[in-house]
């Protein structure tokens, strides 16, 4: 099974933009991994619906509704969100509340930032 990617383990230094300097091998390879989490349209609505959920978190009970998949399916495709580090849960009963990890989507967005001097 693939080792479970935080955040945190491709953005050391935090927030560096990827327009700042070359990145090593290892680097490459473990935001290759986030971003092939983030790749899949199913996982990026669930994301959506997350960060966009009122409170700011989501019952997986609510995140079912809106796709003609299985649950079995949506737990997969919130696990590997959760090894990506962009999301976590907690359980309450017999249900688990999402919420979105705000620093690393935080982390994610400076990967993008433009050279100072570019224009944008």
């Amino acid at each position: 099974m693939s080792k479970s990617l935080e955040i945190s383990d491709v953005s050391t230094p935090c927030c560096t933009p990827l327009s700042d300097s070359a990145l090593s091998e290892a680097e490459a390879a473990d935001l290759a991994r986030v971003f092939k989490a983030l790749s899949d349209p199913v996982r990026l609505r669930l994301l959506n619906m997350i960060a966009s959920a009122e409170g700011g978190e989501a019952c997986v009970c609510d995140l079912t509704v809106p796709f003609e998949l299985t649950a079995p399916t949506i737990s997969h495709h919130l696990k590997v969100l959760r090894q990506a580090g962009v999301i976590e849960g907690e359980r309450r009963g017999t249900w688990v509340y999402y919420r979105a990890i705000p620093e690393a989507l935080t982390r994610l967005s400076g990967l993008f930032a433009l050279p100072s001097g570019v224009p944008a």
